[in-house]
């Protein structure tokens, strides 16, 4: 299964409503199964810098199917994954990637956010992950 871009763009719309409620401005990233960007919004005024930050969280969560916080643990020093950030061309390992899962369970696809603190950008994913 892969996420449609009607899916994609309410995703969107979801984390932005968030990112607007906690006064931050965001880049929002949505990628299908297969890690392949699918949309994009970039807020007015958002840092440039995490344009291709919130890419790569995308794809990090779904290369591991977890939320990119989880991964940036496992991989301190002495960590199960440590330094699998130098893997894929870079990932990303702080909060603000998101899988995406379909009603039924299965991963569709993942969000990435950054733009904020990594406590916000997790809440503005988490927030858009959950609206489909």
């Amino acid at each position: 299964m892969n996420i449609t871009l009607a899916q994609a763009e309410k995703i969107i719309s979801a984390a932005k409503e968030k990112s607007i409620a906690i006064d931050t401005k965001m880049n929002i990233a949505i990628v299908d199964s297969g890690a392949n960007l699918v949309a994009f919004g970039r807020m007015d005024g958002a840092w440039l810098g995490s344009l291709d930050i919130s890419i790569k969280k995308a794809k990090t969560a779904r290369y591991f199917d977890m939320n990119t916080g989880i991964i940036g643990e496992l991989s301190q020093p002495g960590g199960a994954l440590y330094n699998i950030e130098h893997s894929n061309n870079g990932l990303i390992t702080f909060p603000g990637g998101v899988p995406i899962k379909n009603a039924a369970g299965e991963i569709i696809g993942a969000i990435g956010v950054s733009g904020s603190s990594v406590e916000n950008d997790h809440a503005v994913a988490e927030a858009g992950a959950s609206a489909i």
